[in-house]
């Protein structure tokens, strides 16, 4: 029951005290007191590093994790081990890394041969090749509809 994992986890990160808070008796009234619970819970929290409580509660049987900003996601080991970060050469901003592909296949393999493109920067391409001549597409970008 949700009580007991309550309970187990005040136990696990020090918080014994807030067991004997009797807005936080039950689920309804943790629920009811959120606001409040997450700042107590806070509080003991920040005691430690991520990696401590990571390391505490996967041994106390909690799945649990980091929550990564993007520059430690893209350092992660595992991230630059599999190749999901991919490097790539952005026209404005230098060399970027972006998420790859999620899927490697052998006989199929794919890659990602460049950034995004800027805002309109394929706006004439797209316009020729949906038949417009060039007297237009320039007429439409003097009046700034591309």
């Amino acid at each position: 029951s949700s009580g007991r994992q309550f309970e187990s986890f005040c136990r696990t990160i020090g918080a014994d005290a807030l067991l004997e808070r009797p807005e936080y008796r039950d689920t309804p009234s943790r629920i009811a007191h959120r606001d409040e619970l997450k700042t107590d819970l806070a509080g003991y929290l920040v005691a430690r590093t991520t990696a401590e409580w990571v390391t505490i509660l996967n041994e106390a049987g909690v799945p649990c994790g980091p929550i990564n900003t993007l520059d430690q996601t893209f350092a992660d080991p595992q991230v630059r081990h599999l190749g999901i970060a991919t490097p790539i050469e952005h026209p404005a901003l230098g060399v970027i890394e972006l998420v790859g592909q999620p899927v490697h296949l052998e006989r199929t393999p794919s890659k990602i041969r460049s950034a995004a493109p800027e805002k309109g920067e394929h706006t004439s391409e797209v316009l020729a090749e949906l038949g417009l001549d060039e007297a237009e597409i320039d007429r439409l970008s003097e009046i700034g509809a591309t």
